[in-house]
Order: C-alpha cells, then sequence, then structure tokens
C-alpha cells in the first residue's frame, strides 16, 4: 500500500478538549484517528480528531468537506499523523496533523 499527501493542518479546538491529558505521548509520526460527527451542532462536516480514546479537537471546518464525504462513504484511505509538536507556543497551535490518502498500486 502507497499512500500520497491530501492535507496539513493545526487541530481545531485543541483547547477545549483533551489534548493536554495526553500531549506526553503525542510525537511526531503518531497515528491518529478521524471519526465523522454527524451531530456536531456547530459544523454538518465536523470531522474529530483521536487519539486512543481521546478527543484532540477538529478538522479545521475550511478544509473538512472533502475528507468527511470521504469518510460517510465507508472508505478507509486516511493515514493521519502528527507532523509538528510545538509545546511553547500557544495550545491551537501546539499539534500540527499530516493527511494522506492511501492507495493500492
Amino acid at each position: 500500500m502507497k499512500r500520497k499527501y491530501f492535507s496539513h493542518f493545526n487541530i481545531a479546538g485543541f483547547t477545549y478538549y483533551e489534548g493536554a491529558i495526553v500531549f506526553e505521548e503525542l510525537q511526531i509520526g503518531t497515528i491518529l484517528e478521524l471519526k465523522s460527527e454527524p451531530d456536531n451542532k456547530f459544523d454538518d462536516n465536523a470531522v474529530a480528531i483521536y487519539y486512543k480514546d481521546h478527543k484532540l479537537g477538529f478538522i479545521p471546518r475550511s478544509i473538512n468537506q472533502p475528507i468527511r464525504t470521504i469518510l460517510d462513504t465507508g472508505f478507509d484511505i486516511f493515514e493521519a499523523r502528527v507532523q509538528v509538536k510545538r509545546p511553547e507556543t500557544y495550545p491551537e497551535k501546539q499539534i500540527s496533523v499530516i493527511i494522506y490518502a492511501k492507495y493500492n498500486e
């Protein structure tokens, strides 16, 4: 299986969820899970980001729609990982994520 760059971003809402609880465990390359949130009252296309059972925040609203559409079809094509960890900066910018699209040759 190969992968190709799809997107990268800072986790939206990182301040408000459980990122501080698992911050020390998050390292560059750590695998993250993407989950649709169909009942999210603030964003119809919300995609939450999890590390194990801990919600870290969301894919930013400006780029989440294509990812949400693909997730909702049941295709498992995304691989999300921690790309950058900046403990010294404002919480909303402490963790950056990279998403790859996985494909077969």
